[in-house]
């Protein structure tokens, strides 16, 4: 039996929840005193705020910072923002996902860093969890979407690599993507954000349309290369509004 989401429910629900988040959003936690007073006057003052603004939830800042240290395999940095994800309300099988669906969009050695450092989140938390999505129902493909992309993919590139061509089919569009224990719009959230981080410009088009098309809005879009830009650096969120700016536009027409 699959389940189904439509992405108009999705997006009422995100903006319930980012509005909600917002109100009771936890204070980012003093580091530790930096070595240098210029970077602790800018991360106590400056960051601090960026993490208040409103637009997206503390939650979704949480995802978004999360999935560029794993991207960038800051694995270092990660026990700080993890603990802050499941203060602000992140599930611990969200973070497996999110970790699990890095693995492919961001490499295996990356997701095993980060795997290490949340197991020690989990240990200080006493919390264990298990792969509850492995026999469950998964969502509804879009079949004729699907196979739309699954031509393309292969009529460019089948004869190119078929071995690549046949697991973006198999692993990630007829299984990761489907799996329940992540939202397809936290999980294009997930997506997007390690694209920016990594300067993975090419591939951005198609994946933020698919993160509005899960119900992603564009205020939070928008909101995300903010908090990208103090997590990736202005460089790499500069190289991707260009391409944010065009689905927009994109968008917009087809309104």
């Amino acid at each position: 039996m699959m389940t189904t989401v439509s992405a108009t429910s999705v997006a009422v629900l995100a903006a319930l929840s980012c509005s909600t988040a917002l109100a009771a959003a936890p204070a980012m936690k003093k580091e530790n005193p930096m070595h240098t007073p210029v970077l602790e006057h800018y991360t106590q003052g400056t960051l601090d705020g960026v993490w208040k603004r409103p637009g997206l939830s503390a939650r979704d800042r949480s995802i978004v910072t999360v999935a560029v240290l794993v991207a960038r395999n800051q694995a270092a940095g990660l026990p700080r923002y993890l603990n802050l994800a499941l203060d602000s309300g992140v599930k611990p099988t969200e973070l497996d996902e999110l970790i699990a669906h890095l693995a492919f969009y961001s490499g295996w050695g990356n997701a095993v860093a980060a795997d290490a450092a949340i197991a020690g989140a989990y240990a200080q938390r006493g919390i264990k969890t298990t792969d509850s999505s492995a026999q469950a129902a998964r969502l509804k493909l879009d079949e004729a979407a699907e196979s739309q992309r699954a031509r393309s993919v292969d009529n460019n590139f089948g004869a190119v690599s078929p071995g690549v061509v046949q697991y973006t089919t198999d692993a990630l569009f007829r299984d990761l993507w489907l799996r329940p224990g992540l939202a397809p719009r936290d999980r294009s959230l997930v997506t997007v954000s390690a694209l920016v981080a990594s300067g993975q410009v090419g591939q951005i088009t198609y994946h933020l349309n698919r993160a509005m098309d899960n119900g992603l809005t564009q205020e939070e879009a928008g909101e995300a290369l903010t908090q990208l830009a103090f997590y990736a650096g202005w460089p790499t969120v500069f190289s991707a509004m260009p391409v944010f700016k065009e689905v927009f536009a994109s968008r917009a027409q087809k309104d």
